[in-house]
C-alpha cells in the first residue's frame, strides 16, 4: 500500500525529494500537498517571477529558515545536501543533485520541453503535468526516457491520466473500451482572450491565459491528444463532438450512431458539457453472462457501459504518480507508440504577415484536435509549435495554420524535439 511504503521512507529518513517548476495554481498547490505527505518535499520550486518560489514554500508550510533563495547550482546542490529547500529561477535546478523526480507545471510549450528533456538528460523521472508539451512531443520524450532508464509520464490528478485509469481497469478484465473523454466545465468561445476572461480569472485566482485556453478549447483538446496517443484512439471528427450529456446519457451518446449514438465507430475520444469535472470510458461486451452481471449490478441493460469518475483533483493527487514513478517505476500515461492524434493551431483572428505568434491562450490561436495521418497530409502546425513563431502568410480567422505560414525557432527545444520525433517516426525507430 502506498501509504505504508511512504510512511517507511519518512520512518528510515528517507523522502522522494522533487523538483517543481512553474509555482503558479498547479505548481503552488502541489508544493502544499508535498509538504503534508509522509515520505515526500518540495526540495526546488522554480518560477521565473521574483519571489513567487519562495512564496510557494510559505504557501505550503515550509519554515522559512529552511528556504534557500539561490541561482547558483553549487549553493542549491550544498544547501539540499543540508536538507534544507531551495527558491529558484534557474530551471536547471529542478533536475539537479539529489532530486529525485522532475515536475513540469507551467503550461507554456517550450518550457515543458525543456525541462522534461533536461531532467531526462540527468538521469531523473519526469512528471509531465503540461499537456500542451506531451501532445506535442510526448513520443520523443518517452522514447528518451526509456534509453535513459528513467519514467516520463502523466499525472492521475489530470483528466487523461484519470481517464487512463478507467482505461486500464476495463482493458485489464478482457473487456472492449469504445470510447473515453472528459468533460468539459467552461463555455466554448473560440475567440477567447485574456482581457475577454480577465474578470472571471481574477474571480478564480488564476492566470488569464491559463483560462483562455480553458474556454477557447485548447486545453481540451490537447488533454484529449495526450489520450489518444496513449491508448492509440483518434477523434471522430476535428475538433471532436462536445455533446451536451448527462451521467445516464454517456453510455447511449458515445457509441456508434447505428445504434443511437453520436460515433461513426469505437475507438474514439471525445468530450461532453454538462458532466464536468468527470471523466468517462464506455465500453461493450457481448457475453450474455457478463450482461446478465452488469445488469444485476445496476449499470444498465447493456450492451455499453459507462465508467463515471465525477472528479480529478489535479496537484491534489498528482503525487501518487510521482510515487509509483519513483517507487515501482510505474507510468500513469505516456505515448509508447507513434501518436495517432495531433492539435493544431487555428486562427483566432485574421493573422497577418510579420506578426509573431503569442502564448496558448493568447490572442492569435487556439487549437483543434486532428486525426495524426490528416494532420502529418495536410502540413498541420501544432499547437505546441506556435508559440513564438513568425507569421510568413496571411490566415484568416477560423483556418487552419500550417508549416508554410509561419517561421519556427529552430532554437526552440521544442521545435528541435519535434523534429526529433517526426524523424522516429519516419524512420520507424
Amino acid at each position: 500500500m502506498l501509504h505504508r511504503h511512504l510512511e517507511d521512507l519518512e520512518r528510515t529518513g528517507r523522502r522522494i525529494r522533487v523538483g517543481m517548476v512553474g509555482a503558479g495554481q498547479m505548481g503552488e498547490g502541489l508544493a502544499v500537498m508535498l509538504e503534508r505527505m509522509s515520505g515526500m518535499e518540495p526540495s526546488v520550486v522554480v518560477d521565473s517571477a521574483p519571489g513567487r518560489a519562495r512564496e510557494a514554500f510559505v504557501s505550503a508550510g515550509t519554515p522559512p529558515s529552511q528556504v534557500v533563495e539561490t541561482d547558483d547550482a553549487d549553493q542549491a546542490i550544498a544547501a539540499l545536501s543540508d536538507s534544507r529547500r531551495v527558491a529558484t529561477s534557474n530551471i536547471s535546478i529542478a533536475w539537479c543533485h539529489p532530486v529525485d523526480i522532475s515536475v513540469e507545471a507551467t503550461g507554456i510549450p517550450e518550457v515543458g520541453a525543456r525541462v522534461a528533456r533536461g531532467a531526462i538528460d540527468a538521469g531523473k523521472h519526469v512528471l509531465q503535468m503540461n499537456v500542451e508539451t506531451d501532445a506535442t512531443v510526448g513520443y520523443a520524450l518517452r522514447r528518451m526516457a526509456e534509453e535513459a532508464g528513467v519514467v516520463y509520464t502523466l499525472s492521475g490528478g489530470d483528466e487523461p491520466g484519470a481517464i487512463m485509469e478507467l482505461y486500464d481497469f476495463v482493458t485489464a478484465l478482457g473487456l472492449e473500451v469504445v470510447s473515453a473523454g472528459k468533460g468539459k466545465n467552461n463555455r466554448l468561445d473560440r475567440t477567447a482572450t485574456p482581457d475577454k476572461v480577465a474578470a472571471l480569472a481574477q474571480q478564480r485566482r488564476m492566470n488569464p491565459k491559463m483560462l483562455a485556453s480553458f474556454v477557447d478549447g485548447t486545453k481540451t483538446m490537447v488533454e484529449m491528444t495526450s489520450l489518444a496517443n496513449g491508448i492509440g484512439f483518434v477523434p471522430d471528427v476535428r475538433g471532436m463532438h462536445g455533446p451536451e450529456v448527462t451521467i445516464d446519457t454517456i453510455a447511449t451518446t458515445y457509441i456508434p450512431s447505428s445504434l443511437g449514438g453520436i460515433l461513426s465507430r469505437h475507438g474514439l475520444v471525445d468530450y461532453g458539457r454538462g458532466i464536468a469535472p468527470g471523466v468517462f470510458v464506455v465500453f461493450t461486451t457481448d457475453h450474455p453472462k457478463i450482461i446478465r452481471d452488469l445488469g444485476y449490478l445496476s449499470m444498465g441493460p447493456g450492451p455499453y457501459y459507462a465508467l463515471y469518475r465525477p472528479y480529478h483533483l489535479a496537484n491534489i493527487e498528482t503525487p501518487i504518480s510521482m510515487v509509483r514513478a519513483v517507487l515501482a517505476g510505474e507510468t500513469t500515461l505516456a505515448t509508447d507508440n507513434p501518436p495517432t492524434a495531433e492539435t493544431v493551431a487555428f486562427a483566432k483572428r485574421n493573422l497577418a504577415v510579420g506578426e509573431t505568434i503569442g502564448d496558448l491562450g493568447g490572442y492569435r490561436v487556439y487549437g483543434m484536435i486532428e486525426r495524426a495521418d490528416v494532420a502529418a497530409r495536410g502540413g498541420l502546425l501544432p499547437v505546441g509549435l506556435a508559440p513564438e513563431s513568425v507569421v510568413t502568410s496571411p490566415v484568416s480567422t477560423g483556418e487552419p495554420l500550417t508549416y508554410r505560414d509561419v517561421e519556427l525557432d529552430e532554437s526552440s527545444p521544442i521545435v528541435s524535439l519535434r523534429r526529433l520525433q517526426d524523424s522516429m517516426i519516419e524512420s520507424g525507430t
